[in-house]
């Protein structure tokens, strides 16, 4: 007999293969196609932002063209090391722990937002002490199109059928391949609509309509604290990772605990960019 659930589960799982094409013995899957194609059109973007210098303080954009295509590949290292990092930490070191070749396995997923946050920061630091560049201007750059790799990540979580999220009778909600008989919510999709796009799309407005670029940090702080606020109302519809589950025995997820500090600190941000905006203008 089908449970209430599973009646409810009208939408088909699409199984998409994790392999997108196989050269020879190499086989490209969706989850690396997912950073290199985020990291290119976020690339591309911030190019376009640096040829507006009426957005920038003083009309100058305070990074080269030069200076953000050297900064890919610094990036594109702090986000996978610092991504893998975060998971084996936060999330699977008891695993990796007894099978060490585990933390090299990036191609079967296992990243983490939050760890890929630090890489990807410590990695601007770097940089800009470096090339003497002015430090939040290059975060807001960075901030300002960080969610399109967030967008086309949290797609490849779904073509790999990972990180699904709880039961559910909603009418889209879907059975996964690895989530047992009852359908879910498609979590991957709601953070790839609100970490992604929509959080893309306000940024985008933030930028290019209000010209929050000209308050350096400003674009850094409305990141941090929206994609916050997205992963912890997203959290509540995902299903937890099975090795760690609930913490403190109640509805807290590790998600949740690593978002609220992120909350924080953006929420500072704003605040000292407003400040030291208003001590700029005299």
């Amino acid at each position: 007999m089908l449970s209430v659930l599973e009646l409810f589960a009208v939408v088909t799982f699409p199984a998409i293969d994790p392999i997108a094409f196989s050269v020879g013995p190499l086989a490209v899957h969706w989850y690396g196609l997912a950073y290199v194609v985020g990291i290119l059109l976020g690339w591309l973007v911030a190019r376009d932002l640096l040829r507006r210098p009426q957005l920038w303080p003083s009309g100058q954009p305070p990074v080269t063209i030069q200076q953000v295509d050297d900064f890919i590949l610094w990036a594109a290292i702090g986000i996978v090391a610092g991504g893998r990092l975060g998971y084996i930490l936060f999330y699977d070191f008891a695993s990796v722990a007894a099978n060490p070749m585990r933390a090299i396995e990036v191609w079967n997923g296992g990243m983490s937002f939050h760890g890929g946050f630090l890489g990807a920061t410590l990695a601007m630091i770097l940089f800009a002490r470096k090339h003497a560049i002015p430090l939040w201007s290059l975060f807001d750059l960075v901030a300002s199109v960080a969610p399109l790799g967030l967008f086309f990540g949290r797609i490849a979580n779904f073509i790999n059928g990972e990180l699904w999220g709880r039961p559910a009778d909603v009418a889209w909600a879907m059975a996964f391949p690895t989530g047992g008989p009852f359908p879910r919510h498609p979590s991957q999709l709601y953070e790839a609509a609100l970490e992604g796009l929509l959080l893309f799309a306000l940024l985008q407005i933030l930028a290019r309509l209000f010209k929050s670029l000209r308050n350096p940090g400003r674009i850094t702080g409305v990141f941090v604290v929206l994609y916050a606020a997205a992963r912890i109302f997203v959290e509540f519809f995902r299903e937890p990772d099975a090795q760690i589950g609930y913490l403190f025995g109640g509805w807290l997820t590790m998600g949740m605990v690593l978002s609220l500090p992120m909350a924080a600190i953006g929420i500072w941000v704003i605040v000292w960019s407003g400040r030291a905006g208003r001590t700029d203008r005299g």
